[in-house]
């Protein structure tokens, strides 16, 4: 079978070092209500050409104990301006970080990637407890 050009362009992505999101003390931790943060102008790179990707990622949640703290969520977004990163990667690695970091009772994560080709993509996640 012949070698694919993006092979090895990912291995790490389990790994890569992104900035905290920071949780603060949900003071209804017993009632369940869901929180829907949309991030419409959110870019990273296409590892293959280098070039930006655009998409709006949309996370829902339940909290629990902790909820976000959104300039936190922020920053941790921005890293990705200069990270290249397959779309389905990328939604599991947010998924992956934001669960770590406020153990909810759900999340969804939604990437909705702007046509490249003419081919939009959509990537979604769920993390139930």
């Amino acid at each position: 079978m012949p070698r694919s050009s993006y092979e090895g362009l990912q291995k790490n992505i389990r790994a890569l070092k992104t900035p905290a999101i920071e949780v603060w003390l949900n003071q209804y931790p017993d009632k369940i209500y869901t929180i829907s943060m949309d991030i419409p102008e959110f870019t990273c790179i296409c590892p293959k050409t280098g070039l930006p990707d655009f998409a709006v990622i949309t996370i829902e949640y339940s909290p629990q104990k902790y909820c976000i703290e959104l300039k936190s969520l922020k920053m941790y977004t921005i890293f990705f301006r200069n990270a290249g990163i397959f779309h389905e990667h990328l939604i599991n690695k947010i998924l992956e970080d934001f669960v770590k970091a406020c153990k909810p009772r759900w999340a969804k994560v939604k990437g909705v990637f702007s046509p490249r080709g003419g081919i939009t993509t959509t990537v979604t996640r769920e993390y139930k407890k």
